[in-house]
Parts: structure tokens; sequence; C-alpha cells
């Protein structure tokens, strides 16, 4: 502790300041959930010791403070576009605008005790849900389209609607975009290394409607 506490004070625990010092203990701890994951402070702790004890770093814990500063969010939609127009039978292109905190690379580090980890999350893949109880798992941000496609399927990520949304509350497929970001890091140094996991996710509402041939 600086300042140290008086002499005759109890944590001193009958000890004289000569004989040791008074020191405070303040451990992180990982909180890992269904819904939150990340690093809280447990209580401090004081102590007399007559020798300065010794500090262990966890750089795993480092890491997720690392993400903690990071600001991920989810895939930053582009297609569909809730005022476009789509019908069924039509390829359905899906894609993504890249960004640091949609995409990534997202860097930020962490410090304590002399040891710094440095994190570098990254999106590596993105699950799609349809809303027609169908899904789509695409590796890369998506192709963005241009008429010049024409009907063709995205060679990236698509989908096809085989019903409208007619049925669908206020008409509309809900589309849920999932993204599971890799989130490699390593001690300065060229020390330890690990990896962790994030998951973002982003929604859109869509339209599908049907086109009627008049003879």
């Amino acid at each position: 502790m600086d300042p140290q506490p008086p002499a005759g004070s109890s944590v001193w625990e009958g000890h004289d300041p000569g004989d040791g010092a008074i020191y405070t203990r303040i451990c992180p701890v990982a909180i890992v959930g269904a819904s939150t994951t990340g690093v809280l402070m447990g209580p401090p702790e004081t102590f007399w010791s007559a020798t300065a004890p010794a500090v262990t770093i966890d750089p795993a814990l480092l890491a997720q403070q690392a993400l903690d500063k990071m600001t991920l969010l989810g895939p930053d939609i582009v297609s569909p576009d809730p005022v476009g127009k789509y019908i069924v039978g039509m390829p359905m292109w899906m894609w993504v605008a890249k960004s640091q905190t949609t995409y990534g690379p997202n860097t930020a580090s962490a410090s304590a005790g002399g040891v710094t980890v440095t994190a570098t999350a990254t999106v590596s893949k993105i699950v799609w849900k349809m809303g027609d109880g169908s899904a789509a798992t695409c590796s890369g941000p998506g192709t963005p389209y241009t008429a010049s496609y024409g009907k063709q399927e995205s060679p990236t990520c698509g989908h096809t609607y085989s019903r409208t949304s007619a049925a669908e509350a206020d008409g509309k497929y809900t589309v849920t975009a999932t993204s599971t970001w890799s989130v490699d890091w390593q001690v300065a140094g060229g020390g330890e290394t690990g990896q962790l996991t994030a998951i973002r996710q982003s929604q859109e509402q869509v339209a599908i409607g049907e086109l009627q041939v008049v003879r």
C-alpha cells in the first residue's frame, strides 16, 4: 500500500512497520455465461507480509480485458435491404459492409504487472437465418450484387426463397446474421498465445413477394 498504514493500525496484525509491509491484492475474475463474457475485479484483500508476495499474471484474463476494450458489433447488413424488392424464385445475394467494428481486424491491448497482451479480432464466419426455416453459413462478407450478374446466384453467399412472406408478422421475414469473431492474442515479446471467440448479431426485416404473370 502507498502510503503504508500508520504504526499501531490493526492491519499490521501486531507487527512493526520495519518487520515487513502491508499489501493490497485485487484479483481479476473471468465471468463466462450464456449471455455475458468478461472480466471483473474481485474484492481487495489487505494483508501483512514480511516479504513482497509473488505476482502471477494470467495472460488469458488480460486477453479478455483487451477484447472488452473493443467495440465489436453485429454484421453491417447491406443486403438484404429492408426497402428492397425481392420475389420468390429469384436468387437473393447477401453481403455485409466491412469495418473495424463490424468485421475487423480490430486490435486492443491490456497490461498488468509488467505483462502486456495484444488481441486482434476478425470475423471468421457469418451464419444467416433467413426467417423461412433455412440458414446459410458464409465464410466471408459476401459478394456485392450488380446488374451485370442478372439472375445468377451469388458465388459466395446467397439464398432463394420458395414462398412469400405474406403469412409472416408484418408481412416480412426476419433475417438474422450472426457473426463469429475469432480473437487471436499474444503476450508482448513473443510469449504465450491463445484464442478467444465472440458472437455478435444483427437483424433486418425483408418482404418477399410473388411475380404474377398476366396473359
